[in-house]
């Protein structure tokens, strides 16, 4: 089948890659020229694991292309995907900009049948309103239907997401559209791919609950994390006997500084957005938003009270994107600490295995260092804000050795509290007793 793919972000790139790994013939569409030459020539825009070579593949055997060429290559293909980005607006609603230009774009240049999918995460109703906007510029007349795939891919486990996906979501009012999107999904009829068939309403909205309630398990067990610091209580052992429940799981039941990216809090907003604007308020997610912003903002508070004074000392930050895996510092929680750790005062010394060009960008005053121990070195506290896996077996003599004092802040729980007593640190974790 011939695929356009219109958009090389995240989704695009991911998506498009995977279509042609089945063996597809799929064009990746960008305006943005530079990007395309520098992906013809194998440069990747964002880090995942394991796509630079799944992409070279692809090329090599010709199934893969990239192009700015949108209206020769949608002619030329039966399925149009979507997958522009849709940032959100001061007020938390999704920037739709970016879909309607590819919706207006697409429409010119169709010269027959397309199912044009959007892939993007947008609001309940983007479906009929892209069909609206095709409809009033397809200048040709062709016949259409316009189908709600949302993704669900977890960045820094992308490729494996759409290889072996939990579920596919079809949303389309179109029973030719269906079948083609049944016969694209068709691979995963081996691994019996459970295929949610839907109106394209359900579709959009199945994204957005999706997301706020992951991120409300998130918010939940970091109250209750909180809650175990006043009491005595071992959050870990809380949400290993809340897991060993089947209906709630184990999965995203892990205290953190809260939780940022590309998704939860774009969509979490989104999803309170259109809550209101049809009057029908949804509150347990707009708790979950304010409770994740005050996580991330307390962590500094609980650096201040183990450190004293903050001005004039040197915390050392192990982590900077907000998720392993990832170049990604999208509403990380390392950059809210960092800058309010610098609006105290403090000097600050980071690392991050992949994401340092990135925070170089957007952070000022930080001294960005070679690996995880020479943040360490003269340090009066030490931060673990993300959970990367060289993070999780450090050299702990070395780095006691090299810190004014052993003070180490552990905000995702990587080290045992008896074990970093027994090594002199003073230790602090989340949720767990020390």
């Amino acid at each position: 089948m011939n695929i356009c793919m219109v958009g090389t972000g995240y989704v695009g790139l991911v998506t498009g890659t995977c279509f042609a790994e089945f063996g597809n013939r799929v064009t990746c569409i960008d305006n943005d020229l530079e990007k395309i030459e520098r992906l013809n020539k194998g440069i990747m825009p964002i880090y995942e694991p394991g796509l630079d070579v799944m992409v070279a593949r692809n090329v090599r055997e010709g199934r893969l292309s990239f192009s700015t060429d949108l209206p020769k290559v949608v002619q030329q293909s039966l399925v149009v995907f979507i997958a522009v980005g849709t940032p959100p607006k001061p007020d938390g609603s999704a920037d739709l900009s970016y879909v309607m230009e590819a919706a207006k774009e697409i429409a010119k240049s169709m010269n027959g049948f397309k199912v044009i999918v959007n892939k993007s995460t947008v609001p309940v109703g983007t479906a009929k309103w892209v069909s609206r906007i095709i409809a009033e510029n397809n200048s040709h007349q062709g016949n259409f239907a316009v189908v709600s795939n949302p993704e669900f891919l977890r960045e820094g486990s992308a490729i494996e997401d759409f290889m072996r996906p939990d579920r596919v979501v079809i949303g389309s009012d179109s029973p030719e559209a269906t079948a083609i999107m049944k016969d694209l999904y068709d691979p995963f009829y081996l691994i019996e791919t459970p295929i949610v068939i839907t109106n394209p309403e359900s579709s959009e909205l199945i994204k957005y609950a999706s997301n706020a309630f992951l991120a409300t398990k998130i918010s939940f067990i970091n109250e209750i994390a909180n809650l175990c610091d006043k009491v005595g209580g071992d959050v870990h052992h809380v949400a290993k006997g809340m897991g060993l429940d089947r209906r709630i799981g184990p999965k995203f039941l892990h205290p953190g500084p809260g939780f940022g990216g590309s998704c939860f809090p774009k969509d979490t907003s989104a999803l309170v957005q259109i809550g209101r604007e049809h009057h029908s308020p949804m509150r347990i997610v707009e708790t979950v938003i304010e409770i994740n912003q005050k996580q991330k903002e307390s962590m500094v508070n609980r650096i201040a009270d183990v450190v004293g004074e903050l001005e004039g000392k040197t915390i050392g930050i192990l982590g900077i994107s907000f998720k392993p895996n990832t170049d990604d510092l999208r509403d990380a929680p390392a950059l809210q600490i960092i800058q309010d750790l610098q609006a105290k005062r403090a000097q600050v010394k980071a690392f991050d295995p992949v994401a340092m060009d990135n925070a170089r960008a957007v952070l000022h005053g930080v001294e960005f260092c070679q690996d995880e121990y020479q943040v360490a070195v003269d340090t009066d506290a030490l931060v673990i804000v993300t959970e990367w896996n060289q993070f999780r077996s450090l050299d702990l003599e070395r780095i006691k050795a090299s810190m004014k004092q052993p003070v180490l802040f552990d905000l995702r729980n990587i080290y045992e509290p008896p074990k970093m007593k027994q090594l002199g640190f003073r230790y602090t974790c989340i949720g767990r007793p020390y």
